[in-house]
């Protein structure tokens, strides 16, 4: 019997959603095994999208579920899952029920396919309708307090694509040849789903994909003229080429192999110069000193929320508390390497206080502050000179990452 098309799809999400809710792996896990099985391109994207809108607006879906049914259905119940890929696709991805209906139920079998065909329907002829913004876990809404509100609104939607470029120069006419919006020199934003391949400068190098706020811990380094800096946890890259780009004679140091490779062959694709080391931070000695450190630190990633919704279901006080003190332990030993009058940046891609606030409140380096005039268009540095953001941020041209950084000079 021939499988009805598109069910391949809808079974590559359910699998990558009860990987992530159940199993506690990352979206990057679940969908490495789950879409390995689908051959065409189409029916990933489409495994992938229903999984990212079913987990960005679980607890919605989840209240939508229950209040058509008579009995609560478990955290783990098949039909439960199978019902959030089926309302997921039809409130947000605009499938017909039709084709809702011919590819979800089949997922199932007996009394759970009866009952997921009858909430579904109920559903369907209520008109029900999602809220403007999803709704955070209440554990994550305890955790960000007065943020929580206007990070969910930059949840809303998918995020745009930014490139850095490796010459600012040509901010501009790159602009102008591809259309996109710029934050800062060196910027550029798209519209999601523009095919990174088809982009002017890919095939000679000039530019990579990297978040706005991903790429202001190297830019607050400003021009390296020779000097030498230390990329702590570099990999993928990103910040290293921003500084090699700017002159900096880099260091890049990561204790995954195969993210070193990654970086290599990002550093081949530019055309620019850094020497990487595989090493752990902890346990590494430099040569030498350095007149700078990036301090990137291994993190929950609960900033990237927006392209990664699963951080929301599957972080909790525990993961952070570990990855706290394995940052405090990485910045006692960057301080270390510092001479006087060098520049430490610590930076983290997550919206956790733990993880920010509090780690740089610990170190008893001389503040250097970060000034409204070295950040992008529309983002301010704190009272204490730290920089804070959150998607809810320039949230009418496309939000951005959620970061922390801090900078110090060393006396």
């Amino acid at each position: 019997m021939t499988e009805t098309e598109g069910l391949p799809a809808r079974r590559a999400a359910l699998q990558m959603l009860d990987a992530v809710l159940h199993r506690g792996e990352t979206l990057e896990q679940a969908e490495r095994n789950a879409v390995r099985r689908l051959r065409s391109p189409a029916d990933k994207a489409l495994a992938i999208a229903i999984t990212n809108e079913a987990l960005r607006w679980l607890t919605d879906l989840d209240a939508l579920i229950d209040s058509a049914t008579r009995k609560v259905l478990p955290a783990d119940a098949k039909a439960r899952s199978v019902l959030r890929i089926m309302l997921a696709q039809k409130l947000r991805l605009e499938t017909p029920a039709h084709a809702v209906i011919a590819t979800g139920l089949p997922l199932l079998t007996g009394g759970p396919r009866r009952l997921a065909h009858g909430v579904f329907s109920t559903l369907d002829k209520q008109d029900v309708a999602l809220p403007e913004a999803p709704t955070l876990p209440e554990a994550v809404r305890e955790r960000w307090g007065a943020m929580a509100p206007d990070i969910a609104t930059g949840l809303a939607k998918p995020p745009p694509l930014d490139l850095s470029l490796k010459d600012a120069a040509r901010t501009a006419s790159l602009a102008a040849e591809t259309g996109a919006g710029s934050f800062a020199p060196g910027h550029l934003r798209l519209p999601r789903g523009t095919p990174v391949d088809r982009i002017p400068g890919f095939g000679e190098g000039e530019w990579w994909v990297q978040d706005i706020a991903a790429s202001i811990p190297a830019r607050l380094l400003g021009p390296g003229e020779g000097r030498s800096v230390l990329d702590l946890c570099a990999a993928p890259g990103g910040k290293t080429l921003q500084l090699a780009a700017a002159g900096w004679q880099v260091t890049a140091l990561d204790k995954s192999g195969r993210r070193i490779e990654r970086l290599r062959d990002n550093l081949r694709r530019t055309g620019l110069e850094a020497e990487t080391v595989k090493a752990d931070a902890l346990t590494y000695t430099p040569a030498k000193q350095f007149d700078a450190i990036l301090l990137d630190a291994p993190c929950s990633a609960t900033g990237t929320c927006r392209r990664h919704p699963d951080v929301l279901h599957r972080i909790g006080e525990r993961q952070i508390a570990e990855l706290a003190e394995l940052q405090e332990a990485l910045l006692k030993k960057a301080a270390e390497w510092l001479p006087s009058g060098g520049t430490l940046i610590y930076a983290v891609c997550s919206l956790e206080r733990a993880e920010g606030e509090e780690q740089a409140a610990k170190l008893g380096l001389e503040p250097y502050p970060i000034t409204a005039g070295e950040l992008p268009a529309g983002l301010q540095p704190t009272s204490e000179g730290w920089l804070r953001t959150h998607p809810g941020m320039l949230s009418d041209a496309g939000g951005l990452d959620g970061f922390f950084v801090a900078r110090w000079r060393k006396a």
